[in-house]
């Protein structure tokens, strides 16, 4: 199933146990903060593990995701029916409503075709106010990750809420011209089995900023980490912050 721990209900759960909160959310919940009760979108949401925190954090949020399946979990987190959510995409995004964007869980490399990518960028920046910030993360393709993801290195047993478990492993399908593809095997404790298989595009520095730049957005900074240490120096992670400039006047 391709996106299946995004679109398919039990391995939605099993997303969701695997990935606690973590120094990444740490790291956006600040970055939004820094802007006081700001009007945040959270696209690309997900379950809402970080939507729901900027709400409690006094921000105005709307989450939008493509994913039903996991929309339904966010919606029921405590505090979920504070924030507005969205099944669908960027194209859906209002005009000059939001101060504060945010793809989190490398929710951008998911847009494996450059063209995807731009009209995503210009719609985020479209739906930011002038001045309006952007925050994502990306891995660096210089730190290989993709190469960690295989049956010897990543078997797993991911345990349930509910004490049952699972045993996961990923292989990597294809790799080429910084696009990656694999697949996550899932065996659960009933003896049913699924798999969920993705691609995602890994975009050096200076793809990211020239991206950035043809959309309209300044590049603040872009750091190497969770603790904002120099690229090639943290976590393997592009952590991109940018502002959105003004849009051209309609003709």
């Amino acid at each position: 199933m391709r996106h299946g721990e995004f679109r398919h209900h039990r391995l939605v759960q099993v997303y969701e146990a695997e990935c606690p909160w973590g120094p990444d959310d740490d790291f956006f919940l600040a970055v939004v903060n820094e802007t006081v009760a700001a009007r945040v979108l959270d696209l690309g949401c997900g379950t809402g593990r970080l939507t729901v925190a900027l709400d409690a954090a006094g921000h105005t949020v709307t989450g939008v995701d493509p994913a039903r399946a996991s929309l339904a979990v966010a919606r029921a987190k405590p505090g979920g029916e504070q924030v507005t959510w969205i099944e669908g995409t960027s194209a859906l995004l209002p005009e000059r409503a939001f101060d504060v964007a945010v793809l989190t869980s490398h929710v951008a490399q998911y847009f494996v075709d450059d063209a995807a990518w731009a009209r995503t960028l210009v719609d985020l920046r479209r739906a930011l106010a002038p001045g309006g910030r952007l925050a994502f993360d990306a891995r660096d393709p210089a730190g290989r990750r993709w190469e960690r993801w295989n049956p010897a290195d990543s078997r797993r047993r991911i345990t349930l809420p509910d004490g049952g478990e699972v045993r996961a492993w990923t292989e990597v399908t294809g790799v080429r011209d910084g696009v990656v593809s694999f697949t996550h095997h899932y065996g659960f404790a009933d003896g049913e089995k699924l798999s969920s298989s993705a691609t995602l595009r890994f975009r050096t520095e200076a793809q990211l900023r020239d991206s950035l730049g043809a959309a309209g957005f300044t590049v603040d900074t872009i750091h190497g980490g969770w603790h904002r240490e120099p690229v090639g120096q943290g976590d393997g992670e592009f952590v991109v912050s940018a502002r959105a400039g003004r849009l051209a006047p309609v003709a």
